[in-house]
């Protein structure tokens, strides 16, 4: 782990301050995520059990939740579960990254499918913590856009990841086509998101996933800006070009 002194030589990711719930049951994975997200300028808030985490997760309006796989009570999937059973929570549709120790391809799998954007992989570092915090920024840096080594590891190999970034694409190019009349219907703009979200998950689209997810969030809070739409859109395209090369 890296130490107080390097943390707090590490510049913050931007001047505004995301809001981070870190769940989790093991004190010094609490410990090291809480100062390293704070040294990156974010404001975090630790617990150590799911029921804990669900209940600020509903009360609070967070950007972004780090949720340990297993926690007494209840792990990431019943926490996000629950979350999503429940439209008027805080934080519902916000960015979710479960954490966990050990991670098999179907685990992956399963964690994506259920509406995480990503999964950190424990011990982890300050560049994790930063490349998570960046995702939700207004804008996500390119670098975000595609992650082949997240892909694969969902795929399982480089001929089904082509294959699945394929139909990613095509869903994109039709998505495209049909984001302003959808944008005004929230039912379907939010069914069609749900799904995408899923989409990027297992293709390593980052960015995508998370700007999915903010607008999920706007969505939930029935005041979706034509700015946002406009955002959404221009990471749209950007992975659209990722894709085509």
């Amino acid at each position: 782990m890296p130490s107080h002194s390097d943390m707090s030589a590490t510049a913050p990711v931007s001047a505004m301050r995301p809001r981070v719930l870190v769940a989790d049951d093991d004190p010094a994975s609490r410990h090291f995520l809480r100062d390293g997200l704070r040294s990156l300028g974010a404001h975090a808030q630790v617990c150590g059990d799911g029921a804990t985490a669900l209940a600020h997760a509903r009360a609070e309006a967070f950007d972004l939740l780090l949720l340990d796989c297993r926690m007494p009570g209840a792990g990431a999937l019943e926490v996000l579960a629950g979350l999503g059973r429940d439209p008027q929570a805080g934080s519902s549709g916000c960015i979710a990254v479960a954490t966990t120790a050990e991670l098999t391809p179907r685990d992956r799998q399963a964690l994506l499918a259920a509406g995480f954007s990503e999964i950190l992989l424990k011990p982890c570092g300050l560049a994790d913590l930063r490349r998570l915090l960046a995702l939700t920024q207004p804008e996500c840096p390119d670098a975000d856009i595609l992650d082949d080594q997240a892909a694969l590891s969902s795929s399982g190999d480089a001929t089904t990841m082509r294959a699945l970034r394929s139909l990613l694409r095509e869903e994109l190019i039709l998505l495209e086509r049909e984001l302003e009349p959808l944008s005004r219907d929230p039912v379907a703009f939010g069914e069609r998101l749900h799904r995408l979200r899923s989409s990027c998950g297992f293709c390593g689209a980052a960015a995508l996933s998370a700007r999915t997810a903010w607008l999920q969030q706007q969505l939930s809070q029935h005041h979706v800006r034509p700015a946002a739409v406009a955002r959404f859109c221009k990471t749209l395209r950007a992975t659209l070009q990722a894709l085509h090369r």
